[in-house]
């Protein structure tokens, strides 16, 4: 195996490593390999394996063991040439051990959280009693005024092709660039007064052009095309957002929780420069 694999350094090194001796129960705290008389155990080789690119994870368990020992060895050998531990590293020790202890909590209410029983009730919650509602898929033309509004009718009325005059004058480009197809759309989507409109052409003919009707955004022309109905997702559909949601809710209230009860001091205002964040060498030795 090349070293190379496991270390994007241009110095290499060869290092032959103790052989494991066969325990009846290995342990994390198992002594894999020493360097100089510091110890590598089978637990630091388990965390460093899990933080491999997914790539490497599926090579042989031999393989694996054997790049992740050098690796390991590697960096041991290299860390010893410091005489002692820089501040830098002691800073992001802390840091690290911070963020890691937070996660590990975090990961913890979340967990416990995303039941199985949670996550069916928020489905009844926000589904299960849900009426089959209508999706529909219309097409419109936007223009500035109630007097082209009406023009853009007459035009149409008088044989001109919807898409085509949506084409040459929608304000709204997006859409007139497709004819002023909108595609497919369920009520609250809309603004109230273009939902409104679309309702009322439901309620007659498919094709009819509705009068002129008046949003923030100018003046529509509408024509429904399609109408279909929709029934509320399958709960197997939705159970990733169900979970989702689940969690982060879980994690927000007891960082509220937490928060409120800690005993928490910050600077005052102006106490310090804020440019000294960006200061690195007041973390160098």
């Amino acid at each position: 195996m090349k070293q190379s694999f496991w270390t994007a350094s241009a110095v290499l090194f060869t290092l032959a490593a103790a052989p494991v001796m066969a325990q009846d129960a290995p342990t994390k705290d198992t002594v894999v390999a020493t360097v100089n008389g510091t110890d590598i155990t089978l637990g630091q080789m388990i965390v460093a394996a899990a933080q491999l690119p997914d790539q490497y994870q599926q090579l042989e368990a031999p393989v694996l063991f054997q790049g992740v020992m050098d690796q390991l060895i590697q960096q041991e050998v290299l860390a010893n040439t410091l005489g002692s531990v820089p501040s830098t590293v002691t800073v992001t020790l802390e840091n690290n051990k911070r963020t890691l202890m937070a996660s590990t909590v975090v990961t913890e209410i979340a967990d416990a959280a995303a039941t199985e029983e949670a996550i069916q009730a928020a489905y009844d919650a926000q589904y299960a009693y849900a009426q089959p509602g209508t999706e529909y898929h219309a097409a419109h033309i936007l223009v500035a005024t109630e007097e082209e509004a009406k023009a853009v009718i007459d035009r149409i009325n008088g044989g001109e092709d919807f898409a085509a005059v949506a084409q040459e004058v929608s304000t709204d480009t997006g859409s007139g660039a497709a004819g002023g197809d909108l595609g497919w759309f369920g009520l609250g989507m809309m603004v109230p007064e273009f939902e409104t409109a679309v309702v009322a052409l439901a309620n007659g003919d498919l094709g009819a052009l509705s009068a002129p009707v008046q949003t923030q955004f100018g003046w529509h022309i509408i024509k429904l095309t399609e109408t279909r109905p929709v029934a509320p997702p399958a709960l197997e559909d939705v159970r990733a957002d169900l979970d989702g949601q689940i969690r982060q809710a879980a994690v927000e209230a007891k960082l509220t929780e937490l928060m409120a009860a800690a005993e928490i001091t910050r600077p005052e205002e102006g106490a310090f420069d804020p440019t000294l964040i960006l200061n690195a060498d007041l973390v160098k030795d």
